[in-house]
């Protein structure tokens, strides 16, 4: 195998693990974030969940609002 593409391999290796460990590293800072502050994690699920139901109760009617309610609920916990 040729220097450069030996190179090339390894710093695709290199990216990759740097990549892996940089996604672990954020996770566990929310995961932190979390622990640390419970009530902010209550309060999501708090408004997830009116949402939810809101969307529920109104399903029959208006099919589309419930699901424009759902998407809104899916979106809390990535703020």
């Amino acid at each position: 195998m040729p220097t450069l593409e030996r190179s090339s391999g390894a710093s695709a290796f290199g990216g990759g693990l740097a990549g892996a460990l940089k996604a672990f590293a954020e996770e566990a800072s929310v995961l932190v974030q979390a622990l640390l502050s419970p009530g902010k994690v209550i309060d999501e699920v708090e408004q997830m969940r009116a949402l939810q139901v809101r969307a529920n109760r109104i399903e029959a009617s208006d099919p589309l609002r419930a699901d424009v309610l759902r998407w809104h609920a899916s979106r809390i916990g990535l703020r």
